[in-house]
């Protein structure tokens, strides 16, 4: 139940606005000390500055989305759009960043602006195997890497990975970067790694089986995988009136793809953005159990940055073990 009784108001046939504390308190995130430690790895539609949605090349219109369509390509080439706006998750971290880690003072988040518990890692990441999987960025797998882990980075976009390649440059890591699909990691020997660390990225993934069997395969037994997403139930929600006015008006059955939007509408709320899907319960936890992980912990955070974090959790995230 929401924290206030929301009234329920139709301002058209094709939605319901939930007008009650349109313009919520804002969520509190951390506090100055850890907003600098933490590594800010969330992804979402409400995070992409209004100027990546505008109207422009590389918008992607119905006409498109034929049976040769190949919607990987398109979001590899969205992704690289927002490194050149300066999309958040695109920022690499800084000198200060890489020093604490090396010290020891380290910190990721998997969902939110929350800190992934620290006994969700081993207890020392000196020789651990990390996969950082669709998580580019130099954000988090530079800083696994200088609290000694060794990290390789894989991810849809190359502009994403070339972030990882500047920290590890500039800093004197070893960070091995691979292009590719999250679903296909081929590339990778069964049982090669201790830890899998995937950030909220698989929203823009259009399916999600072959994202848990693989990462369950380059496994070690034991090895843990650990995995944001986005809470299907706001993408119920308008994103125009969302974004543009905090109001929460329910309008999209589920699941939902942007791919299944008008023009007019997708242009409006996506812009030249990554193609989303919501998913559902099922295909992420179901579908991590059905891969033959184990479910060890689960947390839930607020969206920080928009309405819906008054009435429901944003996130979800997973922590799972390879028997």
């Amino acid at each position: 139940m929401p924290p206030h009784p929301v009234p329920v108001t139709r301002p058209d046939p094709d939605g319901i606005t939930l007008s009650a504390r349109a313009h919520p308190e804002p969520v509190p995130g951390p506090g100055p000390g850890l907003r600098d430690q933490i590594i800010r790895t969330a992804r979402g539609r409400r995070y992409l500055p209004a100027r990546v949605r505008r109207p422009g090349a590389g918008f992607l219109s119905s006409d498109a989305v034929t049976d040769s369509f190949d919607a990987v390509a398109y979001n590899r080439a969205a992704w690289d759009r927002e490194v050149e706006n300066s999309n958040e998750w695109t920022r690499p971290v800084g000198p200060e960043a890489i020093a604490r880690a090396r010290a020891g003072d380290w910190s990721i988040v998997l969902i939110g602006y929350q800190a992934v518990p620290r006994d969700w890692f081993p207890a020392e990441l000196a020789g651990v195997d990390v996969l950082c999987l669709a998580s580019g960025g130099g954000q988090q797998g530079p800083v696994l890497s200088a609290a000694g882990a060794t990290v390789t980075v894989l991810d849809n976009s190359q502009r994403q990975l070339d972030r990882d390649r500047e920290v590890a440059a500039r800093e004197g890591l070893d960070v091995r970067t691979v292009l590719g699909d999250m679903r296909d990691l081929s590339v990778f020997p069964d049982a090669s790694f201790d830890v899998v660390f995937n950030p909220v990225s698989n929203v823009f993934c259009p399916d999600l089986a072959p994202v848990w069997r693989e990462s369950y395969r380059v496994l070690r037994p034991g090895g843990v995988l650990m995995a944001g997403f986005m809470n299907p139930d706001v993408f119920i929600f308008d994103v125009t009136a969302l974004e543009e006015r905090d109001e929460l008006v329910v309008r999209h059955p589920l699941p939902f793809s942007s791919l299944d939007l008008p023009d007019a509408e997708r242009e409006r709320s996506y812009g030249t953005g990554p193609i989303e899907y919501s998913h559902t319960l099922t295909a992420q936890i179901g579908g991590q159990l059905a891969a033959g992980f184990s479910l060890t912990h689960f947390e839930e955070a607020p969206h920080h940055a928009d309405a819906t974090a008054r009435y429901l959790p944003g996130y979800f995230a997973t922590r799972a073990t390879k028997p």
